[in-house]
């Protein structure tokens, strides 16, 4: 034990003493040394992040969104037809969807020698870390490939109710990317194929498991349940149709409940930072420039100062006149300031648009509880249990709802 302490102290030391002589010049950004070039958008910095993101956030633009969302209830409303045969079951395990990459990259933190690159490439770690790399590399450049076949200028979208700019096109973001490729802007294919990498992980496993903590909560709180179906049916005033954009707006308990389960369960549960300058905290400490700060989102969201009683699940903490005097970033579940998630307008309606579908059309029931679960962070909170519900279909009738089978 003695020889391997005295190995990390020197890993350490070495560390701090090479790290912007040679560490920093391994390829690959330097918040994401242990990934490579896998996610360039999520960790990249400086200009290439600065322009990156100009370019990219008109693609984020709310009226984008609206053009998604026949998409989103589509998905949903298959995921329901998915769910049908659930009813029948004692219960069911909504999927964990745990990230291969995010556990790769749990075990390399975890052995501070793989953090050498002439000491990981030998591993098995690698070998299986590049396997999936390139999978998902094959998946983006299909995806990449069959639009660019499919792709039309005069086909992309055009926002005329925009007031500010009038007629100007509002484009998708890998739209957006291929016009600018096409009008001169220097991004090769390479970087177009690393912002798709990007947003398909930041968009998929967050969301998912977004969904996942929501549906067992909402199962655990018969009361929030019944509250957020009673606003589903006085929204669609009894209607069967699939849901409008409006709708979903229109669902203010709904997004109360949201931001209370991102609250509880953030998908991303820390966040690095690096300072560009010397910070002094208001208790006087000194945080010096260059400093690898760690924010961590899962304990700052269950900080008693802010929710008082904070493991209780509570949506009206977020009710205006209960979020009034509160620190604006003592809830930031898509973090804050200037690398904010570029799209966590869009995560939110994907998020209320699929469980508002899941409880339209079922009824859940608790299983297990939230309070039992055992938590574990990759690079997206997962549980390393099983998380189960009872899932039954909802009928109308003269109550607000009727299941059967229980």
């Amino acid at each position: 034990m003695l020889w391997f302490l005295l190995f990390v102290l020197g890993f350490i030391i070495l560390y701090q003493k090479w790290r912007h002589r040679y560490i920093s010049k391994i390829p690959g950004p330097p918040s994401w040394l242990l990934v490579g070039n896998t996610f360039q958008f999520l960790g990249s910095s400086g200009d290439k992040w600065h322009t990156r993101r100009k370019m990219l956030t008109p693609a984020f633009h709310f009226n984008i969104i609206q053009q998604f969302f026949k998409c989103f209830v589509d998905h949903s409303e298959q995921l329901v037809e998915r769910l049908q045969e659930e009813c029948t079951k004692p219960y069911t395990d909504i999927p964990p969807l745990v990230t291969q990459m995010g556990q790769l990259l749990s075990v390399r933190i975890g052995r501070p020698w793989l953090f050498l690159n002439c000491i990981y490439q030998f591993t098995a770690i690698k070998k299986e870390q590049n396997l999936l790399i390139n999978t998902l590399h094959k998946f983006s450049k299909s995806v990449i490939e069959n639009r660019k076949q499919s792709f039309a200028e005069s086909d992309l979208y055009v926002d005329s109710n925009d007031e500010q700019f009038g007629s100007k096109k509002r484009l998708a973001m890998l739209d957006l990317l291929l016009t600018l490729k096409n009008s001169g802007v220097q991004i090769s294919d390479e970087g177009i194929r690393e912002e798709v990498d990007t947003f398909m992980f930041e968009g998929h496993d967050t969301t998912s498991a977004g969904i996942s903590f929501a549906l067992i909560l909402i199962a655990n709180h018969p009361n929030v349940q019944e509250k957020l179906a009673e606003e589903i049916k006085s929204v669609m005033n009894g209607s069967d149709r699939s849901f409008l954009f409006s709708d979903i707006q229109q669902m203010h308990y709904l997004e109360l409940v949201v931001k209370e389960c991102l609250r509880l369960y953030p998908s991303v549960p820390s966040i690095g930072r690096k300072t560009d300058y010397d910070i002094v905290t208001s208790t006087g400490y000194l945080i010096p420039k260059d400093t690898i700060v760690g924010v961590h989102i899962y304990s700052l969201h269950h900080n008693p100062i802010f929710y008082p009683n904070p493991e209780k699940f509570d949506p009206d903490r977020f009710l205006p006149e209960n979020t009034k005097g509160r620190h604006p970033f003592s809830y930031i579940p898509f973090s804050a300031g200037p690398r904010n998630c570029i799209g966590q307008k869009f995560a939110m309606v994907e998020m209320k648009t699929a469980i508002a579908t899941i409880i339209r059309n079922f009824v859940l029931l608790p299983i297990d509880k939230p309070v039992n679960l055992t938590l574990i962070s990759h690079m997206v909170l997962k549980t390393s249990d099983e998380m189960r519900i009872k899932i039954r279909k909802r009928y109308k009738g003269s109550e607000l709802f009727t299941y059967c089978n229980i």
